[in-house]
């Protein structure tokens, strides 16, 4: 009877071990998530916006989203060409860049993304020094970070 119980204690523990580790992330890390910008889109206005970023080996998104930079006209899912440049330490730059986003009421708030990219293990990428472009309706926006992006640049691993 002790080696049944310890035999279902062992398989019950084993198979406890290996769902958590399918449960578990396999997409590596980037840091941080998050970041904040005040971004100015010329004529067409501007403020503050988040990026988030998430990576999975090289591929990589991220998605720019504000509610004080905002759409005069209702636009309909999928239907902003955006490029997102960011410049990488030590030079060059990364693209992301996709028509990715949802649907937006006339007066709301933009969100673009996810943006699909390429990085590589080390890649520390900042907004400050690129830009977002969106062409909507044939008219091409484009948006510049006023400074630094915070906290930090988006490390990749």
């Amino acid at each position: 009877m002790i080696c049944k119980r310890l035999g279902i204690g062992a398989a019950l523990a084993a198979g406890t071990l290996a769902a958590s580790l399918a449960l578990a992330p396999g997409a590596a890390a980037v840091v941080p998530q998050s970041a904040t910008i005040v971004a100015d889109c010329g004529v067409y206005g501007g403020g503050e916006a988040t990026l988030t970023a998430t990576q999975d080996g090289t591929a990589a998104t991220l998605t720019v989203s504000s509610s004080e930079i905002t759409s005069p006209l209702a636009l309909a899912e999928d239907s902003v060409d955006s490029t997102l440049t960011l410049t990488k330490a030590g030079g060059g730059t990364t693209v992301f860049s996709g028509t990715e986003n949802p649907a937006i009421a006339a007066g709301g708030g933009v969100t673009v993304g996810p943006l699909p990219g390429t990085v590589a293990a080390g890649d520390s990428l900042e907004a400050f020094g690129g830009s977002l472009q969106m062409t909507v309706f044939g008219i091409t926006i484009t948006c510049t970070a006023d400074g630094p992006q915070s906290p930090g640049p988006f490390v990749f691993e």
